[in-house]
Order: structure tokens, then sequence, then C-alpha cells
């Protein structure tokens, strides 16, 4: 009887331990098969069947569920239906040890350059001046009324910088126009082309105005300007014009206003000698400029619509020839003159012949200039000739040193023996040859530069 009660108590005590376990293993189990299930329904290469782990889990589950049906078991959700792959899928897919899909590398971020970051300034500072209402007024009204502190420093000729301060509450566009006199004591400058500054409140900024002097007797230097209710109603039509073609260079364009506002002749205004020897008594030495500012101011007057038939500085016929000598303002000299390049040798010719008396000479040397194989085989002869007037003789033999020609250099002290060493033709000559010498060997040391264009060769002398 004892025994039966130990077995008893033995077999209820295992059947309580067995319970025990089951309650805690079974738990355990469920939870980690509900994870491994859950892992391989998200998957994309989803299983057609559990593996043979997870089947071993659940049938454990199940037979401890069988023998402890007290225990409350989570319950499995219902597997996830099979999903049967096509052929077409398998191709989809690619094939196993081919690693990842090619993808295409990120391009490598690089730093924003300087010009990048003034082009992002400039847009913004654009886009933010777009939505500013400025209130327009011109240099003039502005510092009447006090809303534009000005400082203007002026040459008294080309040059005057502005420095403008907005002094009121609201944006300000202040105008400059063109025709705008400054004067500092008799000085008077006019703006010749148009300006324009946007100021902020508070805000300062230098403009450079290009100006030109109404007169020659302008003194020349810095000093101090203000605006001038003074006007210049010659200069209206040809300031319009000019706001319209900025080429026009600043000496050129002060040219064209002096020979407007005091039709100043020839000899005030260039740089050469003039042929007659009378000079300007007039201090205009600031105001000269080169010969081919001389015809770039004609060209501005006339295409701006001013007679030049009343302009004394078109009138001068050493001007053309010259312009026409001249390197530098021979081709815009033919452009004003009208002188193609198959009529270039008609026009030399001409004024040699049948040109004004004071200037006929001064086209031996255009000739030795720009055609110098005509001119080695005429200006000898024209040296030699006892019965030409001695002025050409002179600038015959002065004209051979110019075509810088080594075959003129022979010629050259033949001529000094010939004429004598003691004569003047003859000291021209020997002073021509030292200058041609010098030349040629300048040229030969030099670096090679664009030749003048070659000519044909022509005939008549």
């Amino acid at each position: 009887m004892s025994a039966e009660l130990g077995t008893g108590r033995a077999s209820h005590v295992c059947m309580s331990n067995t319970k025990f376990l089951t309650a805690i293993i079974v738990p355990a189990l469920s939870f980690g098969a509900f994870k491994l299930w859950s892992a391989a329904e998200d998957s994309l290469a989803a299983f057609q069947s559990p593996t043979t782990a997870v089947a071993a889990v659940i049938a454990l589950a199940a037979a401890a569920d069988q023998s402890a049906a007290p225990a409350q078991v989570p319950q499995f959700r219902k597997p996830a239906p099979i999903i049967t792959l096509t052929s077409a899928d398998d191709e989809a897919l690619p094939p196993i040890g081919a690693g990842p899909q090619s993808i295409l590398p990120p391009e490598p971020l690089t730093a924003p350059t300087v010009a990048d970051v003034k082009a992002e300034i400039a847009s913004a500072q654009a886009i933010a001046k777009a939505e500013v209402k400025f209130q327009n007024t011109d240099i003039l009204s502005g510092t009447e009324q006090g809303i534009v502190q000005q400082t203007l420093i002026g040459n008294g000729r080309d040059r005057l910088i502005a420095k403008l301060r907005n002094n009121s509450p609201t944006p300000l566009r202040v105008g400059i126009p063109a025709g705008q006199v400054f004067e500092s004591g008799r000085n008077l400058v006019i703006v010749a082309r148009p300006a324009e500054a946007e100021l902020m409140p508070a805000q300062s900024l230098d403009v450079r105005l290009v100006t030109v002097a109404l007169y020659s007797a302008n003194k020349i230097g810095e000093s101090s300007y203000k605006p001038s209710y003074q006007t210049a109603p010659k200069l209206e039509a040809f300031l319009a014009w000019v706001a319209q073609h900025p080429e026009v260079g600043a000496p050129a364009l002060q040219t064209a206003v002096l020979a407007l506002t005091e039709n100043l002749p020839l000899n005030s205004l260039s740089k050469f000698a003039p042929t007659n020897g009378i000079t300007s008594k007039l201090p205009t030495d600031a105001f000269r400029v080169e010969t081919g500012d001389l015809i770039g101011a004609l060209t501005a007057l006339r295409e701006s619509g001013t007679r030049l038939d009343t302009v004394a500085l078109s009138l001068d016929p050493q001007l053309r020839i010259e312009a026409m000598i001249e390197p530098l303002s021979r081709e815009s000299a033919k452009r004003f003159y009208g002188i193609t390049e198959d009529r270039e040798w008609d026009f030399w010719k001409h004024e040699l012949l049948n040109g004004d008396p004071g200037t006929r000479h001064y086209a031996l040397f255009g000739i030795a200039r720009f055609y110098p194989q005509v001119a080695v085989e005429m200006l000898p002869k024209w040296a030699r000739e006892t019965k030409t007037h001695p002025v050409y003789r002179m600038s015959a033999v002065q004209a051979l040193a110019e075509t810088q020609r080594p075959e003129a250099l022979p010629i050259l002290h033949g001529l000094a023996t010939e004429l004598g060493a003691m004569t003047e033709l003859g000291k021209a000559a020997t002073q021509a040859a030292q200058y041609l010498d010098t030349r040629l060997s300048q040229n030969a040391n030099a670096r090679p530069a664009v030749a003048f264009r070659g000519k044909k060769s022509v005939s008549g002398f």
C-alpha cells in the first residue's frame, strides 16, 4: 500500500513538473516559431514550404499542447499562401553569386567657385532690387531738395567722379543726363554720356562720369564741381547721337565738342606742325590730339548730322594728306574721304601733281611709305632734276629713307657725293642715309611684325 502511494506521489510530482516545464517551454518555442515565420513571410525570396527547423518547432508545440490542454498557448497566424515563381520572375532575378546589381556611382560633390558665388549674389541682388520701388530724381533736383548729397571732383576735361549719398528715407534712382553742365569757377564741363545710380537710404556710391570741356580755356587739374543751370543748345543733337554710339573715343569726342562750341582751326587741335608755319595763339596744348582722333571727330560730326562745310577743322587740306600718310589713321581716313583700295594710287598722284601747293610735296612721303618699289626708282630722279623746285628735291631725298628698303641706302650715299657734301641737298642725303641705316639695324633686331598690305606696281612718273 505504501509502495503504491509512493508510486502515485512520484507520478503526481512528475506530472506536475512536466506541466510546469511545458508551461515555460511551449510559449518560448511558440514565440521563436512566430518570429521565424514572420521573417520568412516578409522576405523578398519567400519559400514555397516551411523549413525543417520550423516544422519541428511546430510539431513539438502541437505535442505539448495535447499533453497540457490547460496551458494557454498563443494561436499561430494562418500561413501565407504559397507563391509560385514563374520563369519570367526567375529571369528578372540576378543569378546566384553575381553580387549586387551595378549602380552608377554618385557624382562627387564639388565646391562652388568664386564665379558661382558671385553669380548667386548678383542673382539675389537683382531679385531683391526688382522688389524695391525707387523714386526717380536727377542730380540737380535731388541736390536742391536736400535728398541727395553730392561731392564732385573733376579734372576739367574728360573725367568727373560723383560721390552721391541718399539722405532720404526712400530708395532713390538718381539720374545724371547727358547735357548736364557742371562748373568750377570759370571751368565748365558737360556730361557726354548719361549715367544713373540706385541708392538705398543712407547709402553712398561713386559714379564715374564721362565729361568733355565746353571750352578750351578750361584749366586742367583736380578741383571741386557743382551742378549748373547752364545749357549747351549747340550740343543737344550731337550728344543724343553720342549716347547711341559708345565706340566714339574720349579724344575724338572732346575734339568734336570744341569744333561745335568754338570752331577751332586745325593748328589749334593737331599735334603735327602746320605747313604754313602759323601756330595757334590759343592755349590749347591740353586739347591737342592724334591725327586719327581728328578724323574720328569729323566722322562723328558728319554721322550725327552736322554740316561739315561750316566746320573749320574739315576745311584744312593738310589734314587729309597727313591722315593718309599716318599708318594708324590711314584706313579711317580712306573711309572718311571715300578713297577705295584700287583708287589710292590715283589719290597720291593727284595730290603730287594737282594738290594744294602747301602740301603737294607731302605726297612724296606717302608714295615712299606705301609704294616703296616705285619710290626707289622715282625719287632719285626728282632729287637730281635741277629744274624741280628745291622743296620737292629736298622732300625726294628725305622720303627715300621712308622706304625702309636696303637698296635705298647706296642710292643715298651716291646722292650725297653727287649733290655735294657741303650743299643742303648733300647734307640731307647724308642724314637720310644715317637715319635709314639705323632703322634697318633696328628692324633686323626687332621681332617680326605685321607688314603693311602690299601694293601693285604702278607707273606714271
